[in-house]
């Protein structure tokens, strides 16, 4: 089982980091307030987190004798989630170290803008201002950054995980030839 999780979370990883330097090289200018690569973003991760369903149906098909409930399911998608997860966090902090060095500054300018775009008063952006500048030095922080942007990621996995072992519990669904 140590050994799928590896191998199909390493390949989950590749494939985010690929679709992560690509989002970024292709919306760089503008990646922190367009929602496009946001999408492109999620797309990615759903695409990269299909190495879960592989992953379970492999162990279920190869390992188990084509059965497997849904707790080592379960156990196995996470597994693998958690590995493409890391490799996420690092691939963003080489991103963040090398090409959006600005990333917070940027970041907080762009919600701001919007804000103003939108109308907001002059307290409100204020406001806004005090609150993006407190982001700055928090995001600036490795403890409070690494969690946020792996949780980017991970709950996208459990939901994979989840829907994964659901379906694959049942051994009629795609069994092994």
């Amino acid at each position: 089982m140590g050994r799928d999780i590896l191998k199909y979370g390493v390949i989950a990883g590749l494939v985010v980091a690929a679709g992560m330097w690509g989002a970024v090289l292709a919306f760089r200018g503008s990646m922190t307030h367009d929602m496009r690569a946001m999408a492109v973003t999620y797309l990615v991760m759903l695409i990269a987190l299909s190495a879960v369903f592989l992953g379970i149906k492999h162990h279920r098909d190869v390992d188990r004798g084509g059965v497997i409930k849904f707790w080592p399911a379960f156990g196995l998608g996470l597994g693998i989630s958690f590995v493409a997860g890391v490799f996420y966090m690092l691939s963003w902090e080489t991103v963040q170290a090398t090409v959006l060095q600005n990333f917070a500054t940027d970041y907080a300018a762009s919600v701001i803008a919007q804000a103003k775009e939108k109308g907001a008063d002059a307290a409100a952006i204020a406001q806004l201002g005090v609150d993006m500048e407190k982001f700055k030095v928090q995001y600036a922080n490795p403890l409070f950054r690494l969690p946020m942007v792996f949780a980017e990621i991970f709950p996208v996995g459990v939901l994979v995980s989840l829907v994964s072992a659901l379906v694959l519990r049942n051994p009629r669904v795609l069994p092994a030839r």
